[in-house]
Formats: structure tokens, sequence, C-alpha cells
């Protein structure tokens, strides 16, 4: 078959990016979302303002570029999602089904952060927004229009039990705000505690839009995201300068953005700022959880990755303090307007975007516009995230079974209503509680674990060595020993100190308010975790205990690569067989590049060096 014809097929079957651009919206609409807004701002000012950028940046280069650059880069080699990636040494294809179950569940309770606004959304079209005052029925004696502690409210758990960035943070608060009574009356219609649920139906027909969206979006694959990706991407950036134009123009705000920025180089001696800066890393770039391998997978062959790997962390990271300007220069404001000191007023997470920012907004003049927009930016923030999330788990599962590609419609339909049927634990009266035990478990140890196997599977089991040799053939140049050298190292021990500190940070007591969580509720946040991770363990399993010959032989079938390893067109697969022909490896872990010049000079290896085959290497 011709090449031309070949690659028609895969476009029609499997489809590529119709253009670079679609590509990196598409990595921006899934990495920049509700958390550079409401997370990292916040944590700018508490580790040290302007001189957290340096450990910041740092973990960006260090930890953020290689991660998003082996994910993407292996998805794009092998044209292949989280799973069939995994065929480089399928003992280890585990880890792509944990990503798949990660994803799942994860979706559960984000439905969650994208319906929120919808709610504040219907709210907003109106001529009054309705949390100015406390004269409403759903306000109690607690309501004082003249106080907003939302960091009383929210922050006071972010300093005692944090722990890989849980979405929510909390303590109690004597008074609240009508934008604080407005959330938890209105939008929660929070209850007392675990168990006693009600369903708030118009929550449930948030998150029902929500999937009804996502579904008209994947259900065709890259031809309608990467057409949509302009809108849903490019609109939160419009309305992010159109908030900075205003929030700098209100009095006060020089004052936020001041506390904002001042650098205090103090900070830098704390380990826990260093480890801050790279979960802040780890869950905004978004490795492990098998989106950036399946967005990469859409690429051409020889599409240039390696910029890509570099131009979107970055963006990300500018996006991030970009967006502490806008949120600040309104913190400031509102501190000046209730004559309080910057540090009552400081918000992050939930409390940021629920309550302090809709109080700042309604002192606006056209409050109700100012509030629409703003709900808008985080509904499209949030549900592009979903887009790429349901997308990761279509397209792993028409990868495995490829006779369901025809049928991918229905796929998409299934995914989307199981989706929909998960988010409505989330949906009831105690859906904040569920929400809380959730974000406390379900993601933040797995996304660190499997991102970590992922690196160590490709580092260490098929070899680094055979990564670069892969890469320099996709890319048509040689990869930087910058790349090999944090693969190898770097990159897990990073991931190991992570791990074992957010272990460790996790140690207190589970609360929401002055509501503490049963223990049984912190026993079935680790199950959900547990029941991500154990996909890890489990098919490695049986694939020894079904497979045939020793254990020995077993296990060296099951840490080799597959024959189905490699370019899915034969034209690129023959341009690689090539190359590893010309230049074979003596072990996994020998660069490509370290003795170009001998490489260049003996058409062949000498006899007692043992080449590494094509398929099926020798395990070293």
């Amino acid at each position: 078959m011709r090449s031309g014809e070949e690659e028609a097929i895969q476009e029609r079957s499997r489809g590529y990016w119709h253009s670079r651009w679609e590509y990196l919206l598409s990595l921006a609409s899934f990495c920049i979302g509700v958390g550079n807004v409401w997370r990292f701002p916040y944590l700018c000012y508490k580790n040290g303002g302007g001189a957290f950028l340096v450990p910041y940046l740092i973990m960006v280069l260090m930890l953020g570029v290689p991660l998003f650059f082996l994910e993407s880069a292996m998805g794009q080699f092998t044209s292949s999602g989280c799973i069939t990636v995994f065929n480089a040494a399928p003992l280890f294809k585990g880890t792509g089904y944990a990503m798949i179950i990660m994803s799942l569940i994860g979706s559960f309770y984000y439905t969650m952060v994208i319906a929120y606004p919808l709610v504040f959304i219907y709210n907003s079209m109106t001529s009054k927004l309705p949390w100015t005052s406390c004269d409403n029925y759903w306000n109690t004696e607690r309501c004082y229009s003249g106080l907003i502690d939302a960091s009383s409210q929210w922050n006071s758990s972010y300093d005692d039990d944090y722990n890989s960035y849980p979405l929510f943070f909390n303590d109690v608060n004597k008074r609240v705000s009508p934008a604080d009574e407005f959330f938890h009356n209105v939008v929660l219609r929070e209850s007392s505690g675990l168990g006693e649920s009600e369903m708030v139906w118009p929550l449930v027909f948030a998150a029902f839009l929500v999937y009804l969206v996502v579904f008209l979006v994947t259900f065709m694959g890259v031809k309608v995201i990467g057409k949509v990706v302009w809108v849903t991407t490019l609109f939160p950036y419009v309305m992010l300068i159109v908030l900075f134009i205003r929030g700098v123009t209100l009095p006060g705000a020089s004052y936020g953005i001041l506390y904002y920025i001042y650098p205090d180089v103090n900070k830098l001696a704390d380990p826990r700022v260093w480890w801050e800066a790279g979960v802040q890393v780890m869950f905004s770039l978004g490795p492990g959880m098998g989106v950036l391998m399946a967005l990469g997978s859409y690429n051409r062959y020889h599409h240039p990755i390696i910029q890509d790997a570099f131009i979107m962390p970055f963006v990300n990271s500018a996006t991030s303090v970009f967006a502490g300007f806008v949120v600040f220069s309104v913190l400031g404001f509102l501190s000046h307007q209730m004559n309080m000191p910057l540090e009552s007023v400081v918000a992050s997470g939930p409390a940021l975007a629920f309550i302090t920012y809709p109080e700042a907004l309604a002192m606006l003049p056209m409050a109700p516009l100012w509030s629409l927009l703003f709900f808008l930016m985080l509904f499209f923030l949030g549900v592009d995230s979903a887009f790429m999330m349901t997308e990761a788990v279509v397209v792993s599962i028409v990868d495995v079974i490829p006779s369901f590609r025809p049928r991918r419609m229905i796929v998409s339909f299934v995914i989307c209503c199981v989706l929909f049927l998960g988010s409505l634990s989330c949906c009831g009266t105690d859906g904040i509680y569920v929400v809380t035990v959730l974000d406390q478990y379900s993601m933040s140890y797995t996304v660190t674990l499997t991102t970590f196997c992922t690196v160590m599977t490709f580092s260490h089991v098929y070899g680094v060595g055979r990564v670069m040799r892969d890469l320099k053939t996709m890319m048509r140049r040689p990869v930087s020993f910058f790349f090999y050298y944090s693969w190898l190292f770097i990159t897990p021990a990073i991931f190991m100190i992570t791990y074992f500190m957010s272990l460790i940070s996790s140690s207190g007591e589970l609360r929401y308010g002055d509501y503490i969580f049963p223990q049984w509720a912190k026993g079935v946040g680790w199950i959900s975790c547990l029941f991500s991770v154990l996909a890890i363990p489990i098919y490695p399993i049986i694939n020894v205990l079904m497979a045939k010959g020793t254990m020995s032989q077993r296990l060296k079938a099951l840490v080799n690569p597959m024959d189905s390893w490699g370019p899915s067109l034969e034209r690129d697969r023959a341009e690689w067989t090539e190359l590893c022909a010309v230049q074979p490896l003596p072990h996994r872990y020998y660069h490509p590049d370290a003795d170009c010049s001998s490489q260049q000079s003996r058409p062949r290896v000498h006899p007692a060096v043992e080449e590494i085959p094509l398929n099926k290497p020798e395990v070293v």
C-alpha cells in the first residue's frame, strides 16, 4: 500500500489534528483550568510572592517539561492511547488501565467544578445579584453583609492538613457573607454530614448539561474537538484580559498586586515551598492521566513535539502568573472597599471562585454582567478539561478494541452516561462531602503513582536508550541529554520525595468546615484510591499466570515489546526499522548519540556486543 493511501485510511479511521494550532489549543484547554485561577495565585502569595516563581519555574523545567515530553511523544510515536502505548512493556499495561479508572472516578466529582458555575450563570441573569444582601429567604442569623472573611472559612486546613491541593478548604467561621450562604444554602443546599442526602435537582440538571456538551464535542473525536477549542480555549483568555483591565483600574488594586508579587526570599529555604511548587506543576500539566498521550496520538508522525513540550508548560505557567494579577487586583479592591486587611479576604479554591470573587463583583457597576462573564470563563475552563479526559478514555477503549472504532459514537455515549450517573453521587445535599473525600484521596496519590510508573516503565524497563532512539527517528534529530538524565534519575527522584511528603502530610483528620469526617469516610476515600491503583499489580499477575513457559520465560516475554509496538504506519515503521538496524544499542540504557563518530565509522556491531533486536529485544 502506498504511504499516501495508508495515511488517508489512518486519518479516516482514527484522525489527525488538522493543524498544529488545534493541537496546541487542545493542550492548553486541558492544562489551563480552574486551578490556574484559584490555586496558583494563592500559592504564590502564601509561599513568598515573587520568590515562589524560582522553585516553581525550576520544577517546570526539571519535572514538567520531561513528563510532558515523554507522555506526548510516546502517544505520537505509537499513535495510540494510554493503554496500548504500554505495549512497549506489556507487564506494566495495568498502569494504562489505572489511568482510565482514575479519570473516570475523578470525573465524577470534577463535574461539580463545571456544574457550580452553571448555577451561578443562571442566577446572574437578573438585575440584582442575589448574594448582595442578607434579606433573602435562604439567609440565616449568621449572615453579615459587611464581612467576607472567606480565608477563615476555607483556608485554615490548607495550612494544617494540606494534601496535594484538595479542592476545598475549611474551618469554622462565626459570621458569613451573603455569597457564602448563597453558595452553601442555595447552590449546595448543604446537609449536616455524609449520609443525610436528598438530590439537588438544579445540580443534577447542570451535570446533565455538562455531559450533553461533552458528548456532542467528543463523539466524533478530533474532527470536532479541534474546532471547538478555538472558542473554549480562547474565550477564557479574552475574559482574563478584560478582568485584568477592569481590575487594575479599581481602587486598592495596586495594594493587592503588591501583596501578590512582593518577594520573601526566606521562603526559599523551606522544603515545603519546593514540594508545593512540584505538586502544583504536576496537577497543572496533568501527566499520569492518559490525556497527554491521547492528544499526542493525533499528531502526524514527524510533528515537532519537542517544541510543544517546552511551549505548553511555560504558557501554562505564564497564564497562572497572569491570573494572579487578575485575582489580587480584585482582592485589593475588596480589601479597600471593606476597610479590611488583605489577609482577611485572601482565599483559594472554591472560596475564591464562589464566595470572594462573586462578593467583589457584586460591588461593581453592571455587576450581573461581570458575574455572568466570570462564571462563563470558569465553565469553559472546566468543560475543556472534561472534553479531554473523556476523549482519553474513549480513544483508549477503541485502540484496545479496534472493532469499536466504527461505533465510536456509541462508546462516547456510554462513557458520558456512566460519568453522568457517577456524578449523581455528588449532586445530593451531602455532595460537597463526597467531593471532599474523592478529591482528597482518589486523584492525589493515584496521579503521582501512575506518572511514576510511566517514567520507570519507559526509562528502566523498555529502556531510556531505546526511547531516545525512537524519538530520534520520529523527530529526525537527536534528543538532548537533558531528557536522558531527567527520565533516568531526576524525575523519579522528585516523584519519590513528593509522594512520601504527600503521605506524611495526609496524617491529620479530614474536615469540611466544622464537620469532621468519620473514619469510615476516610476508608471509602482510600478504597476509591486503591480501586484505581490495584490495576497496576493485578494486570501483570493475571498475565503472568496465563502465560506459557517457565516463570523466567513468562517474565522475559512480558517485559519485552510486543510485535505491534512501534509506529502505526508502514512507511514510518520502515524508517524506524532502518535506523534500529543501522544504529543498534548494546544495552537499553545506552544513549544512541553517546559515540556518534564510532557508530558512523563501523557499519555493524562487533560480534562481541549483542545487538538488541527490534521487536523482541533480549532482556538486559
